[in-house]
């Protein structure tokens, strides 16, 4: 969320930056509001203060020897009580002039960092490096068609179960799917990460602290008779690990790697990647997330991109990185660094991976601060995939394909697989 003494005194950075996302806004309601907000906890203030001295100034008459029932001590203590049901109003004014505010500011995204490069479509995005040589052989398969081959999972039986965009997994599928789940999480743990099963249900205030309320509430699933969500991301209840804590600097940075299933409408994106393990309802993902000190956001973003780039180098997989420009950050970003494995099958490079960070976006809707000496100030978070585990196989199943229609695997998946390739059974 966008800091309220930034609406108020300084619109116009708030404006121009907005501006570079391509969004247009009027804060011309918002800094009255603001403006409005102010001027009442400064008189709410005032009056506090005078109450509190009108409250000593009776305690030492007393104890000067008047009459605690005499009229000197009333008058004041009428002066008192008639101050306290001004400042009653005043804060039942300025409640909800704050969350008229609030809610209003919920709704728009982070500011953009200096360093991101501006742009009006994914087209402006600025490719940063280049790992791996990508395979380009003819005749290669799209991974669906592979997995179809090997009946690596089942669509039919699943929109039997649920409805189309889900996928069971089977046999070799479904041994290779939780080898990387495993296989991720033992490269992010021996790299200092700490391990978290979150819940998958989380609740409204969870979905609103990470960025996802209230503008993605058409992309969830929701449970109609509770206050929970089917969580879009382990980035929401991992946000909320620590929300309205205050962390010691000392203890920073935190850094978790969260597996989770992953629930998502996809709405808007019907007649696209219909087919296979691209675009589901629900996949499975690792998360790496960190609540950093301010001054070290900017190191921590180089850290966990490096940290999710090791997974695909390990399992030999071509990619590049992408540096989003303004227009394709996402709502809750400050920054973001796309990860595009590619698939020879599709010929194509595909997301599999966006670090982003936050600065302190998430923190002031979570309330999540850290302490120096008698200082509080709000933390930065980050996160990204370390990897969405669909994306993964998809990118496997198209690099490792060989000629007699089985699937090489890399060295490192081996031990979590228990076998060097898949192939017919």
């Amino acid at each position: 969320m966008l800091d309220q003494r930034l609406v108020r005194d300084n619109p116009e950075t708030i404006a121009q930056q907005l501006g570079r996302r391509g969004k247009a806004v009027d804060l011309t309601k918002l800094q009255l509001i603001a403006q409005q907000q102010r001027d009442l906890e400064q008189q709410r203030s005032g009056l506090q203060a005078e109450g509190n001295r009108i409250g000593k100034e009776v305690g030492q008459r007393i104890k000067s020897g008047a009459d605690p029932k005499g009229d000197e001590v009333a008058e004041l203590r009428q002066q008192g009580n008639a101050i306290k049901q001004k400042v009653a109003v005043l804060e039942e004014e300025e409640k909800q002039l704050s969350s008229e505010l609030k809610q209003q500011l919920l709704g728009f995204p982070n500011l953009p960092s200096e360093a991101c490069p501006d742009g009006r479509s994914e087209d402006d995005n600025v490719e940063v490096r280049r790992w791996g040589t990508p395979r380009v052989d003819d005749g290669l398969d799209e991974h669906w068609q592979i997995a179809e081959r090997l009946q690596l999972f089942d669509t039919e039986r699943s929109v039997r179960i649920a409805q189309s965009r889900f996928v069971t997994l089977m046999g070799q599928g479904a041994r290779l799917e939780r080898g990387l789940i495993n296989f991720m999480l033992d490269l992010h743990t021996s790299k200092g990460y700490r391990e978290v099963l979150p819940p998958v249900l989380v609740n409204s205030a969870s979905l609103t602290g990470s960025g996802q309320l209230p503008k993605f509430a058409e992309e969830s699933f929701r449970c109609a008779e509770d206050d929970l969500w089917l969580t879009p991301t382990a980035e929401v209840p991992v946000t909320s690990l620590h929300r309205d804590e205050i962390i010691p600097a000392d203890q920073l940075p935190l850094r978790y790697a969260a597996y989770s299933p992953c629930f998502r409408r996809e709405a808007g994106s019907y007649g696209r990647d219909t087919r296979g393990l691209i675009r589901l309802h629900q996949f499975n993902k690792v998360e790496l997330y960190w609540f950093v000190h301010p001054d070290h956001s900017d190191e921590a973003h180089k850290q966990i991109t490096a940290d999710a780039e090791a997974v695909l180098q390990a399992l030999e997989l071509p990619y590049r990185v992408l540096d989003l420009c303004t227009a394709d950050l996402g709502f809750s970003a400050r920054r973001t660094y796309d990860l595009e494995v590619w698939l020879p099958g599709a010929g194509a490079y595909r997301e599999i991976s966006s670090c982003s960070v936050c600065g302190d976006f998430q923190a002031r809707r979570s309330s999540i601060r850290t302490k120096e000496g008698k200082a509080t100030k709000l933390v930065h978070t980050l996160n990204g995939s370390g990897l969405a585990v669909g994306r993964t196989m998809a990118a496997l199943l198209e690099n490792g394909q060989q000629p007699d229609g089985s699937v090489l695997l890399p060295k490192a998946l081996v031990p979590y697989v228990g076998r060097e390739r898949l192939q017919p059974e």
